[in-house]
């Protein structure tokens, strides 16, 4: 099986969608809507936008990244999250370089995004393993990570240079057995 190509995925309240380049506006204007996140390790600006959207499709091209446009309940782009270090031969990928407008922050979007994500990678692409990583001082990410359900594996110490800042990188897992106990706490979630 070879990766197929970036999928739209649907829920109730956000739509995941292929990234393009024609989203660069709406990208932007969400990131200025509130975004200000020091654990990211990159929040593309007019300056940057283009770059960050050259590696993308070279990451695309080579069948180790998918990114989505992350659409909230109106139809209006909140942000992004890919699929990356894919890797086809291990039947393992990472969900990631996750970026969302200050406004949909606490509205259960990420929880509805991460289900049908991990929806996908494990039911449509069966993967054995999907990993989550995030900064190891960014402890609302952390417990949003658990809280799904996903095991912590380790930390990456050093891993990273972010501006001043070195980071210690945490990284968990789900196996392709726990998903559907994982699932089910993410729907119990949802349905709060």
């Amino acid at each position: 099986m070879s990766w197929p190509e970036t999928p739209t995925l649907a829920g109730r309240h956000v739509t995941l969608r292929p990234l393009a380049r024609a989203d660069r506006a709406a990208l932007l204007a969400a990131f200025a809507d509130g975004f200000a996140h020091s654990f990211a390790a990159t929040v593309p600006d007019g300056t940057t936008i283009d770059g960050w959207f050259d590696t993308i499709e070279r990451e695309h091209a080579a069948q180790r990244s998918r990114a989505f446009a992350v659409l909230d309940a109106a139809g209006r782009v909140a942000g992004t999250t890919r699929f990356h270090r894919m890797n086809e031969t291990h039947r393992r990928l990472e969900i990631g370089g996750t970026l969302y407008a200050a406004r949909v922050r606490r509205t259960g979007l990420n929880t509805e995004a991460k289900r049908l994500l991990l929806a996908y990678a494990f039911e449509v692409l069966e993967v054995f393993c999907v990993q989550i990583r995030t900064d190891f001082l960014n402890q609302a990410s952390r417990r949003a990570i658990e809280r799904l359900g996903a095991k912590q594996d380790g930390i990456l110490r050093g891993h990273m240079v972010i501006g001043e800042h070195r980071r210690d990188t945490v990284s968990y897992s789900i196996l392709a057995h726990e998903w559907p106990g994982v699932r089910r706490r993410i729907e119990a979630l949802m349905d709060r």
